[in-house]
């Protein structure tokens, strides 16, 4: 049954892409920034609701009343592609440090790089880290959310790694609140199948941290805390201890 409301789900998938292509995207490429937002965001609407429609998937958010009316950090886990698209569109308007591949996809980069993200080559960990301090600063002070993933890719349910602390940094710098988030989608959407499961995806947005006066080690120790304690909660999958430990030069995308 799975695999037959997953095929069924990329088909509308796609269906949805080839929308984006053909009519989302040059329509967006004419309007200015913000408008774009409303017009490439139907995409992600769309895909969100045909996930759960055919999929058999109920999805539960709680805390999302708790984001600040000004720009902030979400820092949230990584687990599948499902949160990369969800997350697009809890707060307007938002920018997503993340690869520079993902923009050299037919459509979906096009459309991810007309919201002007801050892309990273992770090939080059230090000048990444320079850019997306520098540039998310810059971005968070012009009134914009930054979006960071700070495991720095997508780990398999029940697995840990450190967080890196850049998301905490350029918060600290711009002076707003770090957002955490906790989510299940990894055990819903998976990211190393194609076959969706049905059930219920948890999402979970924590209360604004405050990093005033604050180092981005201790910031980041709070963020870290909450998303394990609140993983623990709501994952099917047993969390395990930490073990490995992300570059002091790495950053989160």
């Amino acid at each position: 049954m799975n695999a037959l409301r997953s095929v069924l789900f990329y088909f509308g998938y796609f269906m949805a892409l080839l929308l984006s292509a053909l009519v989302l995207v040059p329509v967006a490429a004419c309007l200015p920034l913000k408008a774009r937002y409303r017009v490439l965001h139907s995409y992600n609407h769309l895909v969100l609701w045909w996930f759960r429609l055919t999929c058999g998937v109920r999805v539960e958010v709680s805390g999302r009343e708790q984001l600040p009316e000004g720009a902030c950090v979400l820092l949230s886990n990584h687990q599948s592609e499902w949160e990369t698209i969800y997350l697009q569109v809890v707060k307007r308007p938002l920018c997503t440090v993340l690869k520079q591949e993902l923009l050299k996809i037919p459509v979906f980069g096009w459309g991810l790089k007309l919201l002007e993200p801050i892309p990273l080559d992770r090939k080059q960990p230090a000048k990444a880290l320079k850019q997306v301090l520098s540039v998310g600063t810059q971005r968070l002070k012009d009134g914009f959310t930054v979006l960071i993933f700070p495991e720095g890719t997508r780990l398999a349910p029940g697995t840990r790694k450190k967080f890196n602390k850049s998301g905490a940094a350029i918060a600290c710098r711009a002076g707003v609140p770090v957002v955490p988030v906790a989510h299940n989608a990894g055990e819903i959407w998976p990211n190393d199948s194609w076959i969706k499961r049905s059930g219920t995806l948890h999402v979970v947005f924590g209360p604004a941290i405050e990093t005033t006066g604050r180092k981005p080690d201790a910031v980041i120790a709070d963020v870290e805390g909450w998303v394990e304690d609140t993983l623990q909660r709501i994952s099917r999958t047993p969390r395990p201890p930490l073990e490995e430990k992300a570059p002091a030069d790495s950053v989160g995308v």
